[in-house]
């Protein structure tokens, strides 16, 4: 038997029976679902936005620590990019400088980067496409220094062959020397008796005193002439030396010299007036002024004693 639920009516003051019919039932059930559905779909919303699913936890974290990661990556970048500048810098008003090489244009340096197409233009994230172009940036422009750096390290052994070949000490020693003549050009032969070139230096030192090669060389010539025993040197670079009225020579043409290496010994052969070393210079088969090679040889100080004795002579020896 149905149970009969009952209401109490105001106006007649009885219980009356709930009589329910479908139409009221479907109105009540249709309220009720869809209040229903409104609380569950706010709780749902609220839920999500309070309580996300793990794989987008997990996924959200990921990414911000991979924007750490490239943000890192970006400092390292420019710390790279601001070393790599000083050593380019330090390339080009330093090492190519010394190295008498011009320094490289930025558009050397550049290389024409922008006429190439980047590897990047694929890239949609704005902070890797970044990273990438400044790490190809980078990289192009190491490849340029390490260019110019193999350039430097050609041009610094052409330089130290030149350095060691140029004549650039004096071929006798200062506790030999006894006097520096200093006349270079026309003067009187003291005897012949005319006026002739006197392409070179005279230097007094006792008979057998060690004659040195100012410069790497090899032998040229070795023999006899009007200067007596003579050694000539070809340094290469355009230089040759030239060393005469030896009292004997200890080398052969052919053979490679070293400088500060003995060569001969001073003399009195050929037309000499006393024993001492004839020393000439020449430069593209120009004779020049010695003297101005012996400085590096020197300090100051020897250098004025050396000027001063060779201001003392008024005459030369061949």
């Amino acid at each position: 038997m149905t149970k009969v639920k009952y209401t109490y009516n105001p106006v007649t003051c009885k219980y009356e029976p709930i009589i329910v019919c479908p139409r009221l039932l479907g109105k009540a059930t249709l309220r009720f679902l869809a209040v229903s559905f409104v609380i569950g779909l706010a709780g749902s919303i609220y839920f999500h936005f309070q309580y996300p699913y793990l794989d987008e936890t997990l996924q959200s974290q990921e990414n911000a620590y991979l924007k750490a990661e490239w943000r890192l990556l970006g400092k390292r970048l420019n710390n790279s990019s601001e070393q790599l500048s000083a050593l380019e810098k330090n390339d080009d008003q330093n090492f190519r400088v010394i190295l008498d090489l011009d320094p490289l244009s930025p558009s050397q340096r550049e290389a024409g980067v922008g006429g190439r197409p980047k590897e990047s233009e694929t890239i949609t994230y704005p902070l890797i496409k970044l990273a990438y172009d400044k790490a190809a940036k980078i990289k192009n422009r190491l490849d340029i220094q390490r260019q110019s750096i193999d350039q430097l390290k050609t041009e610094l052994g052409k330089k130290e062959r030149m350095w060691a070949s140029r004549p650039a000490i004096q071929p006798i020693n200062n506790k030999d020397l006894k006097q520096l003549h200093t006349i270079f050009g026309m003067r009187m032969h003291p005897i012949l008796g005319y006026v002739r070139p006197h392409n070179g230096l005279d230097f007094t030192a006792p008979h057998g005193s060690p004659v040195y090669a100012t410069g790497d060389a090899v032998v040229m010539y070795t023999g006899f002439s009007t200067y007596g025993n003579v050694i000539y040197l070809d340094h290469g670079f355009g230089f040759e030396t030239r060393y005469a009225h030896l009292t004997r020579y200890i080398v052969e043409p052919g053979q490679v010299i070293k400088r500060g290496q003995i060569i001969g010994y001073v003399g009195n052969t050929g037309l000499s007036a006393a024993p001492h070393l004839h020393y000439e210079v020449h430069y593209k088969n120009v004779a020049i002024n010695p003297i101005n090679f012996f400085q590096r040889d020197l300090s100051n100080k020897e250098y004025e004693k050396l000027i001063e004795l060779g201001s003392k002579s008024t005459t030369s020896l061949d």
